[in-house]
Parts: structure tokens; C-alpha cells; sequence
């Protein structure tokens, strides 16, 4: 390495040059440039205070009578002496007997199965009031239709997006 010995030499003549002729035009530069305009949320208009008490009930009604159902399928899947699950009951001597009880229990968890799914998504609905994020579709943003939300109350995509999935 050269030591610095304070004498200018041609090479940092030319960088005190260039540094002389691109520290204006820098200033120059910094001094136009303006800060890029931060846009504002865009804040979204949803249902009254009211509406969504009046929605929250739907869904508590709603949430309500699937717990009851799920209580019924539980009771007729249980048996009421021993508490466990009913199995097979070797007592029967045709098969098809049989066959017509192990398809009737296996119904009987697909709905309880298919309760707890929709269980979940009303649980969902009310988490989402709660954010305040309910009503307006997670695709587009709009606002759903106060009359879609009182007939599918866990709706998170307005009809025209839901339309738009189907295809």
C-alpha cells in the first residue's frame, strides 16, 4: 500500500474533480426529489353497530342449534350404559342387518363431522366481527349483501366472487 505522503498526485486530483462536479448535481438531485405521497387507508364503510349485534345473534342461534344437533348425533352414537361408542352388536345373525347399522353409523359421523366443520366457520364469523372485518369479501373487498349474510351468516365472498369460484 502507497503511504499518504499529503502531495497530490494525478489520481486523487481526479477523484477531488470528480467529487467537485457530482456533489452538486447530487444536491441538486436530493433537493427535487420529493417524498413519495403515503397513501391513506382507505377506510371501508361497513355495517352499523346494530346490524352486526343483529348478525352476531344469527350466528349465535345458528351456532346454538348445531351444538344441540351435535349433542343428539353424539347421544345416538354412545351407549347410554357403558359411555363408549357403539360397535358392532354380534346379536344379529344376518349380515345385511349388519351391513345397514355400519352404514347408518358411519352417516351418522359424516354429519357429525360435516356439524363441526360449520361449527367452525360460524366461530370464525364471530372472530371476524369481533376484528371488524366482517361483511365485506376476502377476494374483492366489497361489501357483501346484508341478505346473503342473513342466509349463509359465515359468508366470507359476495355472490358475484363465490360465482366466479364456482366455474
Amino acid at each position: 500500500m502507497a503511504k499518504n505522503t499529503g502531495k497530490k498526485t494525478p489520481a486523487t486530483k481526479a477523484v477531488k474533480n470528480v467529487k467537485t462536479k457530482v456533489a452538486p448535481k447530487v444536491r441538486q438531485l436530493k433537493a427535487k426529489a420529493k417524498p413519495a405521497p403515503t397513501k391513506a387507508p382507505v377506510a371501508r364503510k361497513g355495517y352499523s353497530k346494530t346490524e352486526l349485534a343483529r348478525f352476531k345473534q344469527i350466528i349465535l342461534d345458528k351456532r346454538k342449534e348445531i351444538l344441540e344437533e351435535l349433542e343428539t348425533l353424539k347421544a345416538s352414537m354412545m351407549d347410554v350404559t357403558t359411555g363408549e361408542y357403539v360397535t358392532e352388536n354380534s346379536t344379529y345373525s344376518l349380515h345385511m342387518e349388519q351391513g345397514t347399522d355400519t352404514m347408518e353409523r358411519e352417516k351418522t359421523f359424516l354429519f357429525a363431522s360435516r356439524e363441526g366443520k360449520f361449527l367452525n366457520y360460524l366461530d370464525d364469523a364471530l372472530k371476524r366481527i369481533e376484528k371488524g372485518d366482517y361483511g365485506f369479501c376476502s377476494d374483492c373487498g366489497q361489501l357483501i349483501d346484508k341478505e346473503r349474510l342473513e342466509a349463509v351468516p359465515h359468508a366470507q365472498l359476495c355472490i358475484k366472487c363465490k360465482l366466479k369460484r364456482g366455474k
